[in-house]
């Protein structure tokens, strides 16, 4: 993680201090500026790497770069065959005056330029190219429509292109040094990044680490085909976690032998181009997510374009309300959904049954209603949920266990979402078996797996520094796929299996927290007598002296010490 490398945090550091330096101490804003930059820049160095891989395979590319660039201002929108010979006409002939070349909008060829030629080709060319970077109708260049490129003076973009080259060198080097991926070791920038945003941890809206989406991935287990979503994308980060735990398992099919486990045990690329372009395809229509804020939509689609994901499917949309219709729709889910407390009753989708407004309980319910039958989801939510008395809270637990396959409970500790939070935490894994509306004939769940994580890897502080290990994140990922009801029986382990007939009874009432069913153990623990600890006091008080220099120092608390062991015997 960036923690551990003190010169690339530094870098970032710059680049924040420069940003509020410069007039922008908006943290979202800054971020949002920040990652039109580190767009721009991944963009121009992703196109050159996948030409210079056309060429050596002797596959045709077409660079984003190529020909002529016309601003939609002088573009027709007129349909039929006189519009698109007018358009064509207009390409043609008056592209000297309208059109741009677009090897000038690189970040190779304006960052030589003096600091107010720049700006003003960034402002006035570079940023417009870039929100209409994949035509009219994508979904990109609508939720970039009313984006704004507001850095105001040209010695702050100056600076700031400076830094984000300096950060890609940086980058560069760790990747050959350190055999982590490049994708990576980005992830950990933008991660460091949106740590900065004075908001997170408001509404619920906690960044989830990395290690902990891979770890999910790898307990879920998306295959190639499968619908994947995440109902609250935020930056795209589940999105990209199942995409390259896909890409990764793809590659080893393929016979990639060359892939490291990462400093969490995790075996990952980003690196798609050994796929066929069928499987690519099919990857691309795969993914799906849904925001509530604006910006971060806009985080997430360049997020996961900066990672070979050309055309995101990230839309505004708040997926409790009523003008969200979709249901069993997906094959997997994953998310970590704001926990924001309650939202307007009003505007609460009618397809979902609780009678709350806790929305950490929607988000679980609509998660359900989302899956397709026999669609598994993994989702992160407050322990709460867990052991929560209310009515809502039962029912919720209810339908996890009776219409659901609940696979797994796994307990974070608290110190995972520092610095945001302290707040704890618990991975929910359940598998669609009956839709809303069937007839239970037969609870779906039989068993439930259960585990304590006690360490992620990482120190449970605000600095989040790695510590030696992975903690328990290979084990639980080793466990679980190992689980067996008739082994997985000793309540006093890190992990047990508890029937559904135990969490069912009156006694449980549908309970899901692991201490629960824990049984803890109590050592035994052996103390000196009272004479020893206070001998020992005194010792620690005057040294080793004789009787007669004893009596000179029985004062104060040695002669009070003294006392006491008189007392005591």
């Amino acid at each position: 993680m960036l923690q551990n490398n003190p010169e690339l945090k530094s870098k970032i550091d710059q680049l924040w201090n420069k940003f509020w330096s410069g007039g922008i101490s908006n943290p979202l804003t800054a971020i949002e500026q920040i990652t039109y930059l580190l767009f721009m820049k991944r963009l121009d160095e992703l196109d050159l790497k996948r030409q210079a891989d056309a060429e050596f395979i002797g596959e045709a590319y077409i660079s984003k770069f190529s020909g002529v660039w016309v601003p939609s201002e002088y573009r027709t929108k007129r349909t039929g065959r006189e519009g698109a010979l007018e358009l064509v006409e207009i390409l043609a002939n008056d592209s000297r005056q309208y059109g741009i070349n677009k090897q000038n909008l690189r970040w190779g060829e304006f960052k030589r330029m003096q600091a107010e030629e720049m700006l003003q080709h960034v402002h006035g060319k570079v940023f417009p190219f870039l929100k209409d970077l994949n035509g009219d109708e994508s979904n990109f260049t609508h939720h970039m429509k009313n984006a704004v490129f507001i850095i105001p003076k040209p010695a702050l973009l100056v600076e700031a292109v400076k830094t984000i080259d300096e950060i890609f060198e940086v980058m560069e080097h760790d990747s050959r040094e350190n055999g982590q991926s490049f994708q990576d070791i980005q992830g950990d920038v933008y991660e460091m990044l949106l740590s900065e945003i004075a908001t997170a941890g408001k509404n619920g809206q906690f960044r989830t680490p990395r290690h902990i989406i891979k770890l999910m991935a790898d307990l879920v287990q998306p295959q190639l085909g499968h619908k994947i979503a995440d109902p609250a994308c935020g930056s795209g980060g589940f999105l990209l976690g199942a995409y390259q735990y896909i890409v990764t398992q793809l590659a080893i099919k393929t016979g990639t032998h060359d892939l490291v486990p990462d400093e969490d045990g995790f075996v990952r690329t980003s690196v798609a181009a050994a796929l066929t372009e069928k499987a690519q395809s099919i990857l691309r229509e795969s993914l799906y997510g849904y925001d509530i804020d604006a910006t971060m939509v806009r985080l997430g689609l360049m997020n996961l374009m900066m990672h070979g994901i050309d055309e995101p499917h990230i839309d505004y949309k708040d997926t409790l309300s009523k003008s969200y219709l979709e249901e069993s729709e997906y094959d997997i889910v994953l998310a970590n959904p704001p926990f924001t407390g309650s939202i307007d009753k009003g505007d609460i989708n009618e397809a979902l049954q609780l009678a709350t407004t806790k929305t950490e309980l929607l988000f679980v319910e609509n998660i359900y209603r989302l899956l397709k039958k026999g669609g598994t989801a993994c989702v992160i939510v407050p322990q709460g949920v867990l052991f929560g008395s209310g009515s809502a809270f039962k029912n919720l637990r209810q339908l996890l266990v009776e219409r659901c396959d609940l696979k797994a409970v796994i307990t974070l500790p608290s110190g995972v979402f520092k610095p945001y939070a302290g707040v704890s935490t618990a991975i929910l894994l359940f598998t669609k078996v009956w839709g809303p509306k069937d007839k239970v004939t037969q609870p779906a769940t039989e068993h439930v797996w259960f585990y304590e994580m006690a360490a992620d890897g990482y120190s449970l502080d605000d600095k989040r520094s790695k510590q030696e290990g992975n903690g328990d994140l290979q084990d639980i990922i080793s466990k679980y796929h190992a689980r067996n009801p008739a082994y997985d029986t000793d309540r006093t382990a890190k992990c047990f299996m508890v029937s559904r007939a135990e969490i069912a009874d009156d006694k449980n009432n549908f309970d899901l927290s692991l201490s629960r069913y824990k049984t803890d153990v109590f050592e035994e623990v052996h103390y000196d007598p009272p004479g020893v600890i206070l001998e020992r006091l005194i010792y620690a008080e005057v040294g080793d002296v004789d009787e007669a220099e004893l009596a000179k120092v029985q004062s104060g608390i040695v002669s009070d010490l003294l006392e006491l062991k008189g007392m005591v015997g």
